[in-house]
């Protein structure tokens, strides 16, 4: 079969192995849709993301749609959940299965992602789509679930002024759970032209340039950028006593704000980290048609495009980049 692994930043590489073989416990899911993440785009640029280095050839994605081949779901259209917990630690145990201290992650450190043809997962970290939805509505679970764990840390009331810095695929989710939560108002923060149309066209009473939004402001913001420019407008445009959710991973490994600022406001400042177990909650959205999936995906290549794909998404050129290994 075929894979696409990154053997250094920048070195994707369409290769062939060997498919891998049924297993107790595992399933056989030929990957039809891999959404590309910021954090993919870290691993390929830069080779790292944050603190984690790429120290071997590894299979990036882990927003991954299929068909599952073998097991009790076969012929379904499944989500792959990519975390893969241990369900045993104090987190895990909390419930806070996103800060595993062993969990292991798709197209992290030894874990292979979804860029290939075909990969073999847990049967029980699959997720069967309803009928209507296909693989690229599975792949896209992912960054919904992200974006519905930034909304559960939010804590946010019936009637809340929201701002979503950044509208890329994640901040344009969070402005469709503002529309239908009945937040009072829901503005974006988006510097590219074709973004601030897609969080119009998502629901968002207004979308703004950076800069050009009232100060102290809104009650919840999310910051889903992760850069200091737009760390500190979200600090700016929060009331005070209100919540900003970083959402955003930076390029370098650190957040920066002004202190004074956020002190004297009074900011709670929740950080996204994943998501907890929030699929069926994602797919039960998707399936009433809460939240629109596809108004977040931009362009699908195939898997012998990978690295084109990488590099249009690195642009920022449209919204969700998506790869269809199968094809």
């Amino acid at each position: 079969m075929k894979v696409a692994r990154l053997h250094a930043a920048g070195d994707l590489r369409i290769v062939e192995e060997a498919a891998p073989i049924e297993a107790p416990g595992r399933t056989l899911v030929r990957v039809e849709a891999v959404g590309l993440c910021g954090s993919d785009l870290h691993w390929f640029a830069d080779g790292h993301i944050g603190d984690a280095g790429l120290d071997q050839p590894a299979i990036p994605g882990h927003e991954i749609g299929g068909i599952a081949l073998t097991g009790p779901l076969a012929g379904r259209v499944v989500a792959v959940d990519p975390a893969i917990p241990c369900f045993d630690c104090p987190r895990c145990r909390e419930g806070w299965t996103n800060l595993c201290e062993r969990i292991k992650f798709a197209g992290h450190s030894d874990t292979d992602g979804g860029l290939a043809e075909i990969i073999s997962w847990p049967t029980d970290r699959l997720v069967p789509m309803p009928d209507g939805l296909d693989a690229v509505d599975a792949a896209v679970l992912e960054p919904l679930g992200v974006a519905i764990h930034a909304w559960d840390l939010a804590h946010v009331k019936l009637g809340d002024r929201i701002a979503v810095v950044g509208c890329g695929p994640i901040g344009l989710l969070l402005v469709q759970l503002a529309k239908r939560s009945l937040a009072g108002y829901v503005a974006g923060i988006e510097p590219l032209e074709h973004r601030r149309d897609a969080a119009l066209a998502c629901g968002a009473d207004a979308v703004h340039e950076p800069g050009n939004l009232p100060h102290d402001d809104f009650d919840v913001v999310f910051e889903v950028c992760g850069n200091p420019d737009p760390v500190r407008e979200a600090m700016t445009v929060a009331r005070r006593g209100g919540r900003v959710v970083l959402v955003g991973i930076p390029d370098e490994d650190v957040t920066t704000f002004p202190a004074s600022l956020v002190r004297r406001k009074g900011l709670t400042i929740p950080v996204v980290r994943r998501m907890p177990e929030v699929y069926e909650r994602a797919i039960l959205m998707a399936e009433r048609g809460q939240v629109d999936l596809r108004a977040v995906v931009g362009q699908q290549f195939g898997l012998a495009d990978a690295a084109a794909a990488f590099e249009v998404a690195s642009r920022r050129d449209g919204l969700k980049v998506v790869i269809d290994p199968s094809s």
